[in-house]
């Protein structure tokens, strides 16, 4: 008979614990069962299933044409793979914003349909509403400051945000109401380190940072980012711990080789 491990897995509560403890929070990126797998084997506290898929898997120039069903198959495969690792959801640009019903009706879908743990909303006191009415259902919900990429049409760009005084003042007032409202965790982007180490101590819950220094209680990135298979982008927060873009375009070569000269199948290769 074998004996089944019991596997651990991480609570909102815990992330919690661990930025008491000064534990730092590792969370990657996933949209599909096989990447999701791999990564919560190895050991990642959170994984979020980003709307960056609307880029990575989809090839759109922004975040904003992903739609609500398309998260929810991303989300489903990503659940399908999990043993450990806490999960989280984007609620997808047009599913939240302005009405906290239809914010409410987004997310309990999300839930219901993927199995996911956790949503994950952008913005400040402006979706307070729905953020309230969210975790009236029971629903954690994250939150996301600083470069919020639903909203690159009126920055206009993707440069660091919150540089000036006034918009580092409201940052730091929307993470408070963030926390406030209930929201379990932060994610904050591209935002100078030292405002991001000020946001992380004043507030209780963990804050879970991109291109946000080193002074937060936790670090996310895009896993076909920190992978090097997307390499035309390189921003200076990025740190590659492979170059699979190589690696892969040698395989593939390698085996259209093999296939013209026919070195593949070989002998051992086949019935």
């Amino acid at each position: 008979m074998s004996v089944h491990k019991e596997v651990k897995k991480v609570t909102t509560h815990q992330l919690q614990e661990m930025k008491r403890r000064g534990e730092k929070i590792a969370m990657l990126t996933a949209y599909d069962y096989t990447m999701a797998k791999i990564i919560d084997h190895a050991g990642i506290d959170v994984i979020l299933v980003g709307d960056s898929a609307s880029n990575v898997m989809a090839g759109h120039e922004t975040t904003l044409p992903i739609t609500l069903d398309q998260m929810i198959y991303h989300a489903s495969s990503v659940i399908r793979a999990i043993d450990r690792a806490l999960v989280v959801v984007d609620l997808p640009f047009g599913s939240y914003q302005g009405n906290s019903k239809e914010a409410l009706t987004s997310a309990i879908k999300i839930m219901k349909e993927s199995g996911a743990h956790a949503v994950k909303l952008e913005g400040g006191r402006e979706i307070k509403d729905s953020i309230e009415r969210i975790l009236s259902a029971g629903i954690p919900v994250m939150g996301h400051l600083g470069l919020t990429p639903q909203s690159i049409y009126k920055f206009g760009t993707y440069t660091v945000r919150a540089k000036e005084e006034e918009e580092a003042k409201r940052l730091m007032e929307d993470a408070k109401v963030l926390e406030e409202s209930g929201c379990f965790a932060l994610v904050l982007e591209k935002i100078p380190a030292k405002l991001a180490e000020q946001v992380a101590k004043s507030i209780t819950i963990p804050v879970i940072g991109i291109g946000a220094g080193s002074g937060v209680d936790g670090q996310v990135l895009v896993t076909h980012d920190m992978l090097g298979m997307t390499h035309e982008f390189s921003p200076r927060f990025l740190r590659r711990y492979l170059n699979l873009y190589e690696s892969m375009s040698g395989a593939f070569q390698q085996y259209i080789k093999d296939v013209k000269s026919k070195d593949f199948p070989n002998e051992s290769e086949q019935y």
